[in-house]
């Protein structure tokens, strides 16, 4: 069984490792079709320039996805190199090896073909962030480059990264990692083979710094077994095939996400045994690093080096991302620099990034971060951008000197109107979540054309939570599946409201419930602060239910961790949140079915999932044949995972646990401005 993976992944890992590459690169790739928290602006003002203009919005800023390849034919390979002008100057004076001295030999490069051409030395990345807890800004731009392996510019296909490649057996079982000869951690060690078992057997595998081993090092349940094999190759060993392992290790899992990303939590494949080893008791002996724990200011020895161990924290660790923080992110101003000893070149040896250095200034809060955006105080900022102030990103390009671009995705729902099947509060409305006929009830009774003009401009794509059908998973015709269930009719809602005991109304026109004659009234909790206006459209989604369908509905809006807290708990009917990444079924199938103990669907219901029905609550015989394909899928080859991948989605598409509401625009993922000066 594959479990944890709602905790241990992001299908945002494809869009987010293509921004760090062209990032990386110091170009900008995605190509003008012409040539993630803060509540939106007042719908009404939304709405009222989204009308006229969608059609032309969508034309003039929807480009066509493209982004750098990397380089696989060897003989392509340079073998001459230049550098960055301050690391030229620094390498005259004796305080940095030469260039060819720092990158790997020259058959282990990593080199990228930029879409641009080449790219000049120099310049400052101007960001905006939102304080310490927004590391996912860093690892968007910054940090994607230390994925085990790496996905191509479509997301499907993995790619070599910090693994020079990795070979697989016949029977998906063996899985044989080559690392590169002559890489080095940014303060200049080598890096080798002993780094990925130091950090399997000294840090993974403690259990009180890892208590619980993560699904993705595992199948069927059975954890897999990692050993060195010299010091370029390791080996990952699994008892059943195990196909997906190498997408887990391109993706943000807990093995394939890096140090930069999973590191802090005891995870990410590898880590600086140099300098990591001091704060290890097993390693460095107790007293040490107790009297270390003391003098730090730290309670254990743990949470010392989950701190150690921080990419965005401790300007002292040995990273392998292009840039190093110099300044950290509990700063107002958090600043990275040039790796020197970054393992990448383009096509004519320079070696990269380009960019001298990245700085992110912290913003107060998403409006203030947005307002610096329009006037132009950013160089290239996709994070935190309301698709509500589209028409003001607009109207200002010219005065603040940046062009707008969207970059869409094949996600079904940007936003979902999830159904809690857990619902024990009150058994007579948990009942009713339950049945899929009053769920398909709820979904014809909004208009989603409505809420796409509002709160996506008219660019989302109303309907189901289906995704595109250029996607892998896609169950079928855009025609049949994005459409199921998904169509505002008012009288088939009534009638099957009517069909399942909900027929008699007060004198309001509110519908009464059959168990004891009073109001039925439904609560929608969404969180407050988003950058998509998930409060605004579970007030139109409760105005709708009230207006067409005589069901009263009222909201809960709330901050993201108490929204949280209520969703962990179950005491929840329904949310609005986010839908988006389910186009990567298996890598985040959170928005699909309940994967993790924190679903909106259903946290008993994840707990299920996750025991393999040893504690939580017993499923639906249809949720327990998602949840029997998705383990199946791991270990099978791609053709078959496929099917089994659409099944899924026909299965969630007919039971509508998350009803969509529109999808496949730029709302989520996308909004982003580019500095033209």
């Amino acid at each position: 069984m594959l479990r944890n993976l709602e905790s241990s992944t992001n299908a945002r890992t494809r869009v987010i490792g293509l921004f760090a590459l062209i990032a990386l690169m110091g170009l900008f790739a995605f190509a003008c079709g012409s040539s993630d928290d803060e509540e939106a602006a007042a719908p009404a003002a939304a709405a009222a320039a989204a009308p006229a203009e969608s059609e032309s919005i969508a034309d003039q800023y929807i480009g066509t996805l493209e982004g750098p390849a990397t380089v696989m034919d060897s003989s392509k390979f340079p073998s001459s190199f230049g550098e960055a002008p301050q690391l030229a100057a620094m390498v005259t004076a004796g305080k940095l090896p030469a260039i060819g001295d720092r990158l790997p030999v020259q058959s282990d490069l990593l080199v990228i073909d930029n879409i641009e051409g080449i790219g000049e030395y120099g310049g400052i990345w101007r960001r905006g962030f939102t304080g310490p807890a927004d590391k996912w800004n860093g690892y968007r731009c910054c940090t994607g480059p230390d994925h085990v392996l790496f996905w191509d510019y479509t997301g499907d296909v993995p790619e070599p990264n910090v693994a020079k490649s990795v070979d697989v057996s016949d029977d998906g079982r063996v899985f044989t990692v080559h690392l590169r000869k002559g890489m080095r951690w940014s303060d200049g060690a080598p890096v080798t083979a002993d780094d990925w078992l130091f950090w399997y057997e000294d840090m993974y595998g403690n259990e009180e710094l890892v208590p619980n081993k993560s699904a993705v090092s595992g199948i069927n349940g059975k954890q897999g077994n990692f050993e060195k094999i010299d010091d370029y190759t390791v080996r990952w060993t699994f008892e059943d095939p195990y196909y997906f392992f190498t997408s887990v290790l391109a993706g943000r899992t807990d093995l394939g996400g890096g140090q930069a990303d999973r590191g802090p939590v005891g995870k990410g494949s590898f880590a600086p045994k140099h300098y990591l080893s001091q704060y290890m008791p097993d390693i460095a002996g107790k007293d040490a690093v107790d009297k270390i724990v003391a003098d730090e200011g730290y309670d254990t020895w743990v949470n010392l080096i989950k701190f150690k161990n921080d990419w965005a924290l401790n300007p002292e660790l040995p990273v392998l991302t292009p840039w190093v923080t110099v300044q950290p992110i509990n700063n107002d101003v958090w600043i990275l620099e040039r790796n020197a000893y970054y393992y990448g070149v383009d096509l004519e040896g320079n070696q990269l990034p380009y960019i001298d250095k990245v700085v992110l200034t912290m913003a107060e809060d998403l409006e203030v971060m947005n307002l610096r955006a329009i006037a132009g105080e950013y160089d290239w900022q996709a994070r935190h951008l309301n698709m509500a102030k589209v028409p003001l990103y607009i109207e200002n390009q010219e005065k603040g000197e940046y062009k707008l671009y969207f970059d869409t995705q094949d996600a079904g729902a940007d936003a979902q109107l999830k159904v809690n099947m857990a619902y024990k509060q009150d058994m007579y409305i948990g009942d009713l979540l339950r049945d899929k006929r009053f769920r398909h009830a709820l979904g014809a009774s909004f208009k989603r054309e409505q809420l796409n003009e509002v709160f996506w401009l008219g660019l989302g794509v109303p309907g189901s939570s289906a995704p595109a059908p250029a996607n892998l998973y896609s169950p079928g015709p855009e025609s049949e599946w994005r459409s199921k269930h998904s169509v505002f009719d008012a009288d088939k809602a009534n009638a099957i409201f009517d069909e399942l005991g909900l027929d008699k109304k007060d004198s309001s026109g509110f519908r009464l419930r059959a168990d004891n004659g009073e109001r039925l009234v439904l609560e929608i909790v969404a969180r407050t602060a988003q950058f998509m206006e998930f409060v605004g459209m579970a007030e139109m989604i409760c105005e709708h239910l009230g207006e067409y369908a005589g069901i009263q509905c009222t909201v809960n809006a709330a901050e993201r961790s108490l929204v949280g807290q209520i969703t962990a708990a179950d005491e929840h009917m329904f949310s609005v949140e986010w839908g988006d990444g389910a186009d990567h079924l298996f890598t985040f199938p959170g928005h699909v079915f309940p994967a993790g103990t924190n679903s909106s669907f259903g946290s008993a219901l994840g707990l299920w999932f996750q025991t393999g029905g040893e504690k939580g609550m017993q499923p639906s015989a249809a949720l327990q044949k998602v949840f029997d394909n998705f383990e199946k899928a791991f270990g099978v080859p791609e053709a078959e995972r496929i099917a089994l991948g659409k099944e899924i989605w026909e299965i969630a598409t007919e039971e509508q646990w998350g009803i969509g509401i529109a999808g496949q625009s730029p709302a989520s993922l996308g909004v982003r401005v580019v500095k033209t000066d």
